[in-house]
């Protein structure tokens, strides 16, 4: 097997074929079943699929990525503690460690009853600008969005002992039909979010929420490899040929860079790199402070002067943070080299004609089959490699049925970024469930595929009105990603 498929010597002309979209449907496409290039996991297709290092790091860099494995799966502990390389937990939080909102390295759900855990899944908080000062920091990039006054930028139910959690995330759903060709009944629940028992008082009038699951970590540092000017030029914000799909990149602040630059990881494309990724997790989620968040008190805001005043893990021996520069690195090295998935029955005859199905119904103008990462790469184990992630992570319109009604950069409420299909198709094997979307309201592919609007209203359609025999086929090609 070729190690770079995209290497240096390759014209302009050559690799343009090479990212080109298929219009041969008759056999898999070369090196097709390979979705991280080499470094995609062909070892173990079993529950722990997305657990796997990159199968191309060398022997010494395995080291690190177990290394990282062990502070992702860290369980954080209240300060002060006899362990003071894993205190510093909260004071209010969302999980204990990495792993508890990603198990398994996977996606998260939504509680399935009020005695389900909610910890793969959260709300994010803000209210509109309120001040000249707060426009400038959002018109200016360094601010994504303006935290509720009290509770900060996310609900944090969980809290150390003596403080309580903010309150309680509560979801109700509302069920309606949707009619597919060939007389089958598909029920989409519609949700409606709410927080019950506030803890330190009510909600600001113009409190926006919006429900986020926890996403798979697979391919990231190859997504992150992408280079930069192949997004962009994808973008078509003005929809300047008339396709109706207008993708944009969102822009963020970036700590590491000291710029604006795109976002490409989280559900609107809120972060720019996995280090902010992580760093932000780590603060908002664990209230874990670290180099690119140095907040020993998390998400706690002014209001909360106990969460303020609790006691943190930061220490003179870990440069006054919880989690200093050396575990965020081991963390960051962990997430960037979590590798993708191999397809299975790429070459299946059902399969074939699903994914014809599924690029002549227009899902492919922002479900990207083909990129390519960055010939380089720092990492070369990220260097020069044909990746078929599925996206183009660029922010979509995707209509009202999906709008959460609350802006993140430059982000608006009814837009969020293309979502990775690699690994799909594992999502049951691998996590037990087949709840999908940023809210995991869709209990299957098929609803997730019915809830689009917006600019992918067209491509929808055409699923809905494909006889049962194509729609199935179609499924069978995305269980295979």
């Amino acid at each position: 097997m070729l190690t770079a498929p995209v290497d240096a010597a390759m014209s302009a002309k050559q690799r343009e074929a090479i990212l080109r979209p298929t219009t041969d449907f008759d056999a898999p496409e070369r090196w097709e079943s390979l979705s991280g290039g080499s470094a995609t996991n062909r070892a173990r297709l079993d529950a722990d699929a997305f657990s796997q290092p990159s199968a191309n790091l060398a022997f010494d860099q395995r080291a690190d990525f177990f290394v990282g494995n062990g502070f992702f799966r860290r369980m954080w502990v209240t300060a002060p503690s006899s362990t003071e390389a894993a205190d510093g937990l909260g004071p209010l939080y969302n999980a204990r460690s990495c792993q508890g909102c990603h198990l398994k390295d996977g996606r998260g759900h939504p509680p399935s009853g009020p005695d389900d855990s909610a910890v793969s899944m959260f709300l994010r908080l803000s209210i509109p600008p309120q001040s000249d000062a707060e426009q400038g920091a959002l018109a200016s990039y360094r601010q994504a969005v303006v935290g509720e006054p009290t509770y900060g930028t996310q609900l944090q139910d969980l809290a150390i002992p003596g403080l309580k959690g903010e309150g309680r995330m509560v979801i109700t759903y509302e069920e309606s039909p949707v009619e597919l060709a060939g007389g089958e009944t598909v029920m989409l629940r519609r949700p409606t979010y709410s927080v019950a028992e506030p803890a330190y008082g009510p909600l600001h009038p113009e409190t926006m929420l919006s429900p986020r699951v926890a996403q798979p970590m697979i391919g990231l540092g190859l997504l992150e490899a992408i280079p930069e000017a192949d997004l962009l030029a994808r973008a078509d914000p003005d929809d300047a040929d008339g396709d109706s799909i207008s993708g944009r990149p969102n822009l963020v602040w970036s700590e590491e860079a000291g710029r604006a630059l795109m976002g490409r990881f989280g559900w609107k494309a809120g972060q720019a790199s996995i280090a902010a990724q992580a760093a932000s997790a780590m603060a908002g989620d664990i209230g874990i402070s670290n180099p690119l968040a140095p907040f020993p008190a998390g998400d706690c805001t002014p209001a909360q002067t106990n969460c303020v005043g609790a006691p943190t893990g930061a220490s003179a021996q870990f440069a006054d943070l919880e989690a200093p520069a050396e575990v965020m690195d081991l963390v960051n090295f962990y997430s960037r080299h979590l590798a993708v998935p191999a397809r299975r029955e790429a070459e299946a005859a059902e399969v074939l004609a699903g994914k014809r199905l599924f690029y002549e119904a227009g899902c492919i103008a922002c479900h990207v089959p083909k990129h390519a990462t960055a010939r380089d790469a720092a990492d070369p184990a990220l260097r020069g490699q044909l990746i078929w992630p599925y996206t183009d992570l660029l922010l979509h319109d995707m209509g009202e049925g999906l709008a959460d009604d609350r802006p993140e950069g430059v982000a608006d409420g009814r837009e969020w970024r293309t979502a990775p299909l690699w690994g799909i198709g594992l999502t049951e094997t691998v996590n037990g469930h087949t709840y999908f979307l940023h809210d995991g309201r869709a209990r299957s592919l098929t609803e997730a595929i019915l809830w689009h609007g917006g600019e992918a209203e067209g491509a929808k359609e055409r699923f809905r009105q494909m006889p049962p025999e194509d729609r199935a086929a179609v499924l069978a090609f995305l269980g295979s990603l």
